[in-house]
């Protein structure tokens, strides 16, 4: 098998033994229902998840970290910083099927629990990093370039959100690194930047429940083209209605 082809985990899929309230608000989001009833196969590389606000996606990634035993604020399996539980419980109702062989390395970061990370990671920890001596994304940065390193297992949450242009163009050749370097990356995202990522996976997740879909397919690629293209066509009908 070659590093391209190789992958921590293969598949996600609903665990048999799980007790699963299909009338909770969580399992009724159509691309976590598809989860449940199909099971997702996840490719090697680079996966994105997109689509709009409440289509599942931050739902998605946080529960597989939960299922791969990371923490839901992000950090690797050891991390144990906590602020308030506001994850779902879709994490405990899945199974990893994972490629035979040693544990992979494996972390989550995620924009919004950042900060808590960080100070984990230099009070607790010990950390040689100097997260909060950085600006957001600096320190985003920072920590990518610590812990998502080789062959493993990482998962993003929105890591465009503190990123400027310049610094979000850098993630995207980072990411590009990482796949060569056989690591499999599954992101949530609503960049049109990050997306544009040759040769990776994107997953639109909506209404339809999960679909692969091309990047100049992409609703958020259509509204911003159009955006920047003739700003006053959305802005008129919002500030002069």
């Amino acid at each position: 098998m070659t590093s391209s082809a190789r992958r921590p985990v293969r598949r996600v899929e609903a665990d048999p033994a799980a007790e699963i309230d299909r009338a909770s608000w969580w399992a009724r989001i159509p691309a976590v229902r598809s989860v449940l009833e199909q099971g997702l196969d996840l490719p090697p590389g680079v996966t994105f998840l997109v689509g709009e606000n409440g289509s599942g996606k931050s739902t998605l990634v946080e529960a597989l970290a939960i299922a791969h035993g990371l923490n839901p604020e992000g950090g690797s399996r050891h991390a144990r910083h906590r602020t308030r539980a506001t994850e779902s419980p879709l994490g405990d109702a899945l199974r990893l099927v994972r490629t035979p062989g040693g544990a992979a390395h494996a972390y989550f970061l995620r924009a919004e629990t950042a900060h808590g990370l960080y100070t984990y990671l230099q009070d607790e920890v010990g950390d040689g990093g100097v997260f909060h001596e950085r600006s957001h994304g600096e320190g985003f940065l920072e920590l990518l370039g610590h812990k998502f390193n080789g062959y493993g297992f990482y998962l993003m949450d929105e890591p465009e959100a503190p990123l400027s242009f310049t610094s979000t163009l850098g993630l995207l050749g980072r990411l590009d690194h990482l796949r060569t370097d056989g690591a499999q990356v599954v992101v949530a995202t609503h960049s049109p930047l990050l997306t544009a990522l040759p040769d990776a996976t994107i997953l639109e997740l909506g209404e339809h429940g999960i679909r692969r879909a091309c990047w100049q397919d992409l609703d958020l690629v259509a509204h911003w083209r159009h955006f920047l293209d003739r700003p006053s066509g959305y802005l008129d009908p919002l500030l002069r209605g």
